[in-house]
């Protein structure tokens, strides 16, 4: 009975295996026939002998194929994955099948389902794009990196801050290093000015599109699309390049993981925790990591502009807003009502658009035709101790800030438009 269900396989085995056991066969001689290692013959003659020829057939003989489990069982599975191991992988999902569940499923089995109904991707669909590496700019100045890591520089000596790196592409050579409280406008107006003061003017600037680079809505804060890091740069007739994705500005990248190791260690041998002292460091720091880093260039020439009368940095680094001047004189900005000085000059301004210049060192000027108006300043975010004392045309425009205030802004807050003053220093906006 036992050969009427086994297979043409099993029973050409059984025949070797009858030669091996009467000795009319070698073990390597029935190794070859079956094409089988000499180890596994002698496993199955030990067997043949103790079991006869019921030995040599299939354990999964009867027993149900995974390819051939009723279409319930694998809907069943699918939403049991689908609701609770989404994203676990085939092996992990069918140990915890198994184990929890009472589904036994072979991982290739249930890694089919799950690629048949999306919930896996096979290795080259998870596999990412692949960046092919970019050439070196060939000299210096031509494009220059720059990014923000925020970072423990100080481990718990001190305050977590972000450091601005400016990188050469043409040499992988540190330009400036700035350590900042955060990546506002105000730091890079700081930074990108020392550095110009510095090096001379670049041909452009590499970034990614963090917001102090690029607008990220339809228009920009003058309806332009250009944000105010960018205008001071077109000013100074420098461009801005937006990379499309970290890898595009991969230099940088790697320099900032570089720097979260060595300038970390570097800090704490020094036994520094400020950011002043850490400013004052980062320039020896510089020149010993450009000494062990640094490329030299495909070419030898210098791109770097020199500065010129024109090029006044203290004017292009400025948050620039406009503002229409009122019949009582005022506007506002940022929560602050301005009242402009009486004057003939100012009477003409009266309609048209003047101009708000928000200097990184807190000075403020409101300007017409280029020409700065005095003002005087009333603050509602702020508690007043004295009662101020308003001329009745300027009253009008005093209660127009209250009630927005009241209606619009939560207290203790400034407008979301305008700049962030983290990095900005003396200013007249403080909250309190």
């Amino acid at each position: 009975m036992v050969l009427h269900i086994m297979s043409d396989k099993e029973l050409s085995r059984l025949e070797v295996l009858r030669d091996l056991t009467s000795g009319r066969l070698t073990a390597f001689a029935a190794a070859e026939l079956l094409g089988l290692e000499r180890r596994q013959v002698q496993r199955l003659a030990k067997a043949y002998q103790a079991q006869g020829a019921t030995a040599l057939i299939s354990k999964k003989r009867g027993r149900p194929s995974n390819r051939q489990m009723p279409e319930i069982l694998k809907s069943q599975t699918l939403a049991i994955i689908r609701e609770r191991y989404a994203d676990f992988g085939p092996t992990l999902a069918a140990e915890k099948l198994r184990e929890v569940h009472g589904i036994k499923i072979g991982r290739e089995t249930l890694r089919l389902w799950m690629r048949e109904a999306g919930l896996w991707a096979d290795r080259q669909k998870r596999r990412g794009r692949v960046y092919q590496p970019r050439y070196r700019r060939e000299c210096v100045g031509e494009l220059i990196q720059v990014d923000g890591s925020e970072h423990w520089w100080f481990e718990d000596r001190g305050p977590q801050c972000t450091l601005l790196v400016f990188i050469d592409d043409a040499t992988s050579r540190l330009m400036h290093l700035q350590f900042v409280q955060s990546e506002s406008t105000f730091a890079y107006f700081n930074a990108t000015q020392r550095y110009l003061e510095q090096h001379g003017k670049p041909v452009a600037f590499y970034t990614d599109k963090h917001a102090v680079f690029k607008v990220n809505k339809a228009a920009g804060l003058h309806g332009d699309g250009m944000t105010q890091f960018g205008r001071a740069l077109k000013a100074l007739t420098i461009e801005i390049i937006c990379a499309n994705s970290s890898q595009a500005k991969g230099r940088v990248e790697r320099a900032n993981k570089t720097l979260q190791d060595r300038l970390v260690k570097e800090l704490r041998l020094a036994g520094i925790s400020t950011m002043e002292a850490g400013n004052a460091f980062l320039p020896s720091f510089m020149v010993d990591y450009n000494k062990r880093f640094a490329k030299a260039p495909f070419n030898d020439k210098d791109l770097h502009r020199p500065m010129m009368p024109r090029d006044r940095l203290d004017e292009a680094f400025t948050w620039r807003a406009e503002r229409t001047l009122s019949q009582s004189l005022t506007l506002q900005y940022d929560n602050i009502l301005f009242m402009i000085e009486p004057s003939e000059f100012a009477q003409a301004a009266i309609g048209c658009r003047v101009e708000v210049v928000d200097f990184p060192d807190g000075r403020l000027e409101v300007r017409y035709k280029g020409r700065s108006m005095p003002y005087r300043t009333f603050d509602k975010l702020r508690r007043v101790t004295e009662t101020a004392v308003l001329e009745n045309k300027r009253l009008g425009g005093l209660l127009d800030l209250i009630r927005q205030s009241q209606e619009c802004e939560p207290p203790g807050r400034r407008t979301s438009r305008g700049p962030r003053r983290r990095d900005q220093t003396n200013h007249m906006f403080s909250v309190g």
